[in-house]
């Protein structure tokens, strides 16, 4: 805001300079100081004179000539500067100014106002930018730092700006969904340490049966050999009971660790697909990737609109991350009542029998060795694709993966 301050300072400076330049110049000119236009007149005038006499000729062309008088009683008398000259064995005396005669208050007016006029213009814009810009923004700026430090508890106040309007919404949607995943971050904390403390309780008791009957055995308490064999199932028994509280553990760290939200409504092909071309055609271009967009047929599909670009996305930045960078391909087809939306690319190093596993959480191959990647991309894509009621499943063809989305037509 400083530097904002600055400038309209410059301005306003550089504006009286303007008039003060502008007003000097029109002085100048208007007081004739590089010469004295006025004797070309009062030559012509009198040339006129010799010739057809004072009543035949036009003074209303004149502009430095006030007026002429002939010889008389108050021929002395003048308001004006004047000239004497002899025509015709007669004296004439020729009136003038060094200005130019009613007009030399009326251009400097004129140019004034223009000035002003313009000068208003300019301060009227930056008054605008200040206003209806600069101190909107100023008091958005803070609220990004806010939500950096954890601050998610006060919200941005909705404006009208045609501007800012829409920021200020995607802003306080922002520190909303912070907020939420704040809370469902507690959640997740409390719910894990509650299971943690009923896991520990409850593995505790079979545990305890299994070192009890071990010390049995091991002390040789049973001698028949059918009570063993009792004892060595009741063992295997509830060593299955540990297992299924371990499994229970492992299947809610990969199902619930990350909370997506998805709402769910109607939306059209095309309105997707522009989506993706207006980003990567460009920045496909910038790596000279071939980015290869097919034909298709609008219609209207089921699910979000932003989650549905947030899939595509993933499935065409891993195609970037993964290939061999020479073309990305986009191909569509319709199927029970599905769009399938395909993305191709070659190059592609993954084994086989690693393909059943690249939907699954923290997953990577062993061709993503030295790339940076947390392995959550295409797990977070089937998520949003379940809930939205459809599928995403991948193949290869020699070294061509194909990543198909099948959206729900609506």
């Amino acid at each position: 805001m400083k530097g904002y301050k600055h400038f309209f300072a410059f301005t306003l400076v550089v504006i009286a300079l303007v008039f003060a330049a502008a007003n000097v110049i029109l002085q100048s000119t208007s007081a004739g100081n590089g010469g004295r236009p006025y004797l070309v007149e009062v030559n012509r005038l009198a040339l006129s004179i010799e010739e057809n006499g004072l009543e035949n000729t036009d003074l209303s062309e004149c502009t430095y000539i006030a007026g002429v008088e002939k010889y008389g009683e108050n021929f002395y008398s003048s308001e004006y500067d004047y000239i004497i000259r002899e025509i015709n064995g007669e004296l004439y005396r020729f009136d003038y100014t060094a200005h130019r005669t009613g007009s030399n208050g009326s251009e400097i007016l004129a140019v004034n106002l223009i000035l002003a006029f313009m000068s208003a213009f300019v301060i009227g814009i930056l008054l605008y930018v200040r206003f209806k810009i600069i101190s909107p923004f100023e008091k958005m700026s803070e609220l990004p730092y806010l939500i950096s430090k954890g601050n998610l508890n006060a919200p941005l106040a909705e404006s009208k700006n045609r501007y800012f309007g829409k920021f200020a919404w995607g802003i306080n949607m922002l520190r909303e969904s912070t907020e939420r995943q704040k809370q469902r971050e507690l959640e997740l904390q409390k719910e894990k340490k509650t299971l943690l403390l009923s896991l520990s309780h409850d593995i505790k008791t079979p545990l305890s049966a299994i070192k009890l009957y071990s010390k049995a055995l091991s002390k040789g308490l049973y001698t028949d050999k059918h009570k063993q064999r009792e004892i060595g199932e009741s063992i295997n028994d509830k060593a299955d009971e540990i297992e299924g509280y371990v499994s229970g553990i492992i299947n809610a760290s990969r199902e619930y660790f990350l909370s997506i939200e998805v709402k769910n409504g109607e939306f059209y092909l095309n309105e997707l697909v522009c989506r993706i071309t207006a980003y990567y055609v460009e920045k496909l271009s910038l790596i000279k990737t071939d980015f290869e967009v097919h034909s298709f047929s609008n219609c209207l599909l089921k699910g979000d609109i932003e989650r549905s670009t947030e899939v595509l996305q993933n499935i065409i930045e891993n195609a970037i991350k993964y290939g061999d960078g020479k073309k990305i391909s986009v191909d569509f087809s319709e199927e029970d009542g599905c769009i399938l939306i395909s993305v191709s690319n070659g190059g592609c190093t993954l084994a086989e029998n690693e393909l059943s596993h690249v939907f699954e959480s923290f997953w990577r191959g062993a061709n993503a060795e030295k790339i940076q990647g947390s392995g959550l991309g295409l797990y977070i894509c089937r998520q949003i694709m379940n809930k939205m009621g459809g599928e995403i499943f991948a193949q290869i063809k020699v070294d061509v993966i194909t990543v198909t989305a099948a959206f729900v037509k609506a």
